[in-house]
């Protein structure tokens, strides 16, 4: 279907699965806060994207084909906290922290599902003109 409506599905598509991976991961630390020597994980991909996006710009070929191929080679990273603990017990999970960071999740995700229907809305009312 990404490929019918072009690369604006794609990132939609992306961006979702990167935030419910983001959700799912402080869903986890919050989980574990009690467990001893326990560290945070946090994900991160808009780094990534962003390189590809900008290296797939500068290429020559196909252009359309060539920002589709970036957008889905992007992967998230998993990566742990080592270095931060506060407690005894060698947990570093910050409640506050990831409770924003759920919140700001589900937030980014609605908003995007939002957007992505209020796209598709508009292509179905274009479409009837025809």
């Amino acid at each position: 279907m990404s490929q019918i409506y072009g690369n604006g599905v794609a990132l939609t598509e992306k961006v979702l699965d990167y935030l419910w991976q983001r959700q799912t991961v402080s869903l986890n630390n919050v989980a574990n806060v009690d467990t001893p020597g326990f560290k945070s994980q946090y994900i991160t991909f808009e780094e990534e994207l962003s390189h590809r996006i900008s290296q797939a710009n500068k290429m020559k070929k196909a252009p359309r084909q060539t920002m589709y191929e970036a957008i889905h080679s992007t992967r998230s990273r998993l990566n742990t906290t080592w270095d931060e603990s506060s407690r005894l017990d060698g947990n570093n999970v910050d409640m506050d922290q990831e409770q924003v960071e759920i919140v700001r999740a589900a937030y980014e995700y609605q908003f995007m599902l939002s957007s992505f229907s209020s796209d598709m809305a508009r292509l179905k009312n274009a479409a009837k003109a025809f």
